[in-house]
């Protein structure tokens, strides 16, 4: 299947540029654009919750995830908390499944993966807090969890560091699992966090997991935050799906979920 086809698939999309948002069904305009940067986001996969058809859903989202790769490919993927359902022995397992996918991945802690730091690293070879660079994009990961399963801000010491350090960059995107604004029943709020990134002019994007029923993008202070519904779990959407994102030369970026069978709530940031 080329681009064009892919594109003509999705039911509606959102765009998103200049502070605002638009649902965007005819995606034309995209067919003969390359993006700078293309990636996927899957969450809450809750791998080994009982009474779940956790190792299908972790293989229905896989497959999908990969043959759209191999249609238009990622740069990476994001598997953004809550990858083990409150049993870190299913770490290497999952571990080892997501080092056969065909391309670069990162993972985030959430409230059920309840690791301390030393297992975290241990398990995935990955800090809990961290940062990955793409040409005048960056990627800033942060823990919103603990051993406990507790609900936190990201470390907003680090943050702060990291947006000092990257000042300059053109975009950042942050990746973290729980929101911290009171938006939704699971949410927290974090006043010193939404003050912080309020004054940032690079932040591009807030992306989040942990509510299964949320598929949406919400705005604060110009940035948007963006919800990618369920992979596993219990409960959440009806469909459990994963979100693309593209980013394009002129700032505008389109992203739109999907169920993993077709596209859905398609946006241009």
């Amino acid at each position: 299947m080329n681009r064009r086809k892919f594109l003509q698939g999705i039911s509606t999309a959102i765009v998103v540029l200049n502070s605002k948002s638009v649902f965007a069904t005819d995606l034309s305009f995209f067919e003969n654009k390359k993006p700078i940067l293309r990636f996927a986001i899957a969450s809450d996969l809750h791998f080994g919750q009982p009474k779940t058809a956790f190792q299908e859903m972790l293989d229905t989202a896989l497959a999908h995830i990969k043959n759209v790769h191999s249609m238009d490919p990622f740069e990476f993927c994001v598997f953004n908390g809550d990858l083990v359902h409150d049993d870190i022995s299913y770490i290497p397992t999952l571990k080892s499944t997501f080092d056969q996918l065909p391309f670069k991945y990162f993972v985030t802690q959430g409230n059920h993966d309840t690791a301390t730091k030393e297992e975290w690293e241990s398990g995935w070879h990955s800090p809990l807090d961290f940062e990955h660079v793409i040409g005048d994009n960056v990627l800033l990961f942060a823990t919103t969890s603990n051993k406990q399963g507790k609900y936190l801000p990201p470390n907003l010491d680090w943050l702060s560091q990291k947006f000092e350090e990257h000042k300059n960059a053109k975009h950042i995107f942050l990746f973290i699992h729980i929101p911290p604004i009171k938006w939704t029943a699971n949410g927290i709020d974090s006043p010193e966090f939404q003050e912080l990134i309020k004054k940032q002019k690079n932040v591009k994007a807030v992306f989040h997991g942990h509510e299964h029923d949320q598929d949406g993008i919400k705005w604060k202070d110009n940035i948007p935050y963006l919800f990618d519904s369920h992979v596993g779990g219990n409960w959440g959407t009806a469909y459990r799906g994963y979100r693309i994102v593209e980013l394009y030369k002129n700032g505008s970026m389109l992203t739109y979920i999907m169920n993993p069978t077709e596209k859905i709530n398609v946006a241009e940031v």
